[in-house]
Parts: C-alpha cells; structure tokens; sequence
C-alpha cells in the first residue's frame, strides 16, 4: 500500500483494543481507554464511523486530531487502520498507535516512532498491512502475570487487580497528556520527557553526587599533601 501526503495538519490517533463491553476492563483494552480518556478530556464525542472503526474528533491547538477505535478485534487491527490511513491520506509520522504492552511494568509509558511489535499481535498486524514499522506506537505498561504458569491471553483479557488498576490509571492519564504533547511538540520532544524513567533518573543523580563528592575529597588531599610538602620544604630551608 503507498501512503499518499494528506491536505493540511492532521493527526490520526489509534487506540488499539477489542470491541464490547466483556472487554471494556482488560488490560488489552488500555488503548481504547486512553483515546476515551482523550476524547472525554476535550470534550469530543464518539459520533462517527468508519472503516470498521469509531472516531472522534477536534483540534488541539492548531492540529485537527482524528482520533479512531478499529471494531475489528485487536488481532485484526491492521485492516481497520490501513482502510482509515488511505481515507486520510496521512503519512506515517502522522499515525499514532496506543496500545498495551507486557513487557513494561504496570502503568510505564513508552514512546517510540518506529521498531517491531514485540509480541503485540494488533501492532503486528497494523505494521503488516501498512507495510511499514516506520509507524509511531505509545505503550503503556500492563507487566506480565507473576504466576508464571498463567497464559499470556488469560493475563491480557484480564481485568487487572485494585493496585494494578491504580498504576494502570495514572499510565493512562500519562499516556493522555503524552499524546497532547506529541501534537503540540513533536515526537523528539515527547520522548525525552515521557522515555525517561525517574528511578534510572534518581540512580543517575547519586551517580553524579557520589563522582563528584570523590573528586572534592581527591583535589583535598592533593592541596593537604601540597601543603606538607610546602611546610616539609620550610622546615629544610630553616
């Protein structure tokens, strides 16, 4: 399929998940809570459809956001978002896909504008029919079952516990406003605020505190041994 440029500034946001209320609470359907979180955020109401996808709609700041939830089921993503992507007539970097991710831990947020699916049987699919993994994907953290005897399908159309769903909705929340900046800022920016991992910060940090605390104690002891031998020389010359 060639992507063909569309007319003006506009942004096509996919949340990934599967349809039907018997899925509203899993955690695979992060990437339909998140544009609905969006949407409800803004105000936009889920009035239209097309190709076998729900849409929403507005601006954010001077970018028409066309926000979509295929109803294709997650593993068939890919047919709903190539149909809207030759409607729209947007290019790639214009494409952002939201959906879940086992590999993160619960409710991290990830930025990446290209790359494998890793696992995600709906991203895959999307990558598959827009013949590209040159796609812009953000992922929210779902973490992996710690029973690990439990099927990975069971763990992802599960509906997460009480503290999951806490770190789940802050994720989402995150995910919310990194959306709103990829569209006012740009995906560079973006990634450098919401990729950065606070705990590897802190770590980071200390890092810094201890090496610079070694070269204080370092450069003291050169002026202390300076200074004896500064004394040692006086002593000699007396």
């Amino acid at each position: 399929m060639k992507l063909v440029i569309g007319l003006g500034n506009m942004k096509l946001l996919i949340g990934l998940g599967n349809p039907g209320p018997q899925y509203e609470h899993t955690r695979h359907n992060v990437g339909f809570r998140v544009v609905d979180k969006l949407a409800a955020k803004h105000g936009w109401k889920w009035t239209e459809r097309r190709s076998r996808a729900i849409l929403a709609s507005g601006m954010i700041g001077s970018e028409k956001v066309i926000l979509a939830k295929p109803i294709t089921f997650m593993n068939r993503s890919g047919e709903a978002v190539s149909e809207l992507v030759r409607w729209y007539k947007v290019q790639p970097e214009d494409i952002l896909i939201i959906c879940d991710d086992l590999d993160l831990p619960v409710g991290r947020v990830r930025l990446r504008t290209k790359g494998s699916a890793g696992g995600h049987n709906g991203l895959e699919n999307v990558l598959h029919y827009l013949h590209t993994d040159q796609i812009p994907r953000l992922r929210i953290g779902i973490g992996r079952p710690t029973n690990k005897r439990m099927d990975p399908i069971d763990y992802v159309l599960g509906v997460p516990t009480s503290d999951e769903r806490i770190l789940l909705d802050a994720g989402e929340d995150r995910a919310v406003e990194a959306i709103e900046m990829v569209v006012r800022q740009g995906y560079a920016t973006t990634m450098n605020v919401v990729n950065t991992d606070p705990e590897a910060e802190q770590r980071a940090a200390e890092k810094r505190q201890r090496q610079k605390e070694r070269q204080e104690q370092a450069r003291l002891r050169r002026e202390a041994a300076l200074n004896e031998q500064e004394a040692a020389e006086e002593i000699n010359q007396a």
